[in-house]
């Protein structure tokens, strides 16, 4: 069974070819997945990410199923196996949006249904999707050249980029504090693909010197669900890491920014950028629905 937990599990033609899908259903809508279900796990709350895909599989045909932590068993002592072995013989498609990645790990092993990972602690793929076609419809990648900077937090967004830019062999540039550090895994598999792939990765302490001559920037909320106890020391620690009008003039003139939302102005942004760059970020934000679209049909191939 086909499963989309991270983006370490699929090649660059994978990617690409779900990225191009999603641009054609953009353009052109088809009911590819008739009377096909989706059933929608949430652990975390999402805006975004519940549009998406009980759009995306209604649009193309089927119909969602919103299930939250107060609808299964799992609340009450159920395990993860059992649930899984139930839902999964129900429905096509479960995506499940999680605190912890190895609770999204077992669940995949038992189901017989694709599993997608709509968030989890490590990887937030999904976002990673919509990010590419909104880059492809920015026309930013030339000939296989793309340069992209992260700036924030070395949260799931920032791993999966990582993971994103060593398949694709793009030169990716990452600033995070200097008590901070990589996923080792993630580093690590980034590492060793970059050799195959040709791409360029660099890890500094510094927002500038990791925007300089970049075509993406991307940044993130600093405090991810789940950590608001740690908001007070994490403001500290990103002290000078805001993306403002001064950092940008390092990036490219033409320089796109990118945010997974939601946004925190006057911390991660400012409130100038954020605004001058809205347009973009939020068609980013409805790109989730086409990749979605693309990747649902992708897994059911």
């Amino acid at each position: 069974m086909k499963h989309f937990l991270t983006l370490m599990d699929f090649t660059k033609e994978d990617i690409l070819n779900i990225i191009n899908h999603a641009a054609d259903l953009k353009k052109n809508p088809k009911k590819l997945l008739q009377d096909k279900t989706l059933a929608m796990i949430f652990e975390k709350n999402s805006t975004r990410t519940r549009m998406a895909f009980e759009l995306a599989i209604t649009e193309l045909g089927g119909k969602a199923i919103y299930l939250n932590s107060n609808d299964l068993q799992l609340g009450r002592g159920e395990s993860i196996k059992d649930t899984a072995r139930v839902v999964g013989s129900m429905v096509d498609f479960i995506m499940m949006r999680v605190k912890n990645h190895d609770s999204l790990v077992e669940f995949a092993r038992y189901s017989k249904a694709h599993v997608i990972n709509g968030l989890s602690d490590l990887y937030h793929p999904t976002q990673i999707l919509g990010d590419l076609l909104t880059i492809k419809e920015q026309g930013k990648e030339k000939d296989n050249n793309l340069k992209i900077a992260f700036i924030g937090d070395s949260n799931n967004v920032c791993n999966s980029w990582l993971i994103a830019s060593a398949i694709l062999g793009y030169e990716i540039s990452i600033a995070i504090p200097k008590n901070y550090s990589i996923n080792t895994q993630v580093w690590n598999f980034a590492t060793k693909k970059s050799e195959i792939s040709g791409a360029k990765i660099s890890l500094f302490h510094n927002k500038f010197e990791a925007l300089k001559d970049k075509d993406v920037v991307v940044t993130d909320t600093w405090v991810s669900m789940g950590e608001e106890g740690e908001k007070e020391n994490k403001i500290k620690d990103f002290d000078g890491f805001m993306i403002d009008n001064k950092a940008m003039k390092y990036a490219n003139k033409d320089a796109i920014l990118l945010h997974c939302l939601p946004a925190y102005k006057g911390f991660e942004v400012s409130e100038e950028i954020f605004e001058k760059h809205s347009k973009v970020i939020f068609e980013e934000a409805v790109n989730r629905l086409y990749v979605v679209k693309a990747l649902l049909c992708f897994l059911k191939k």
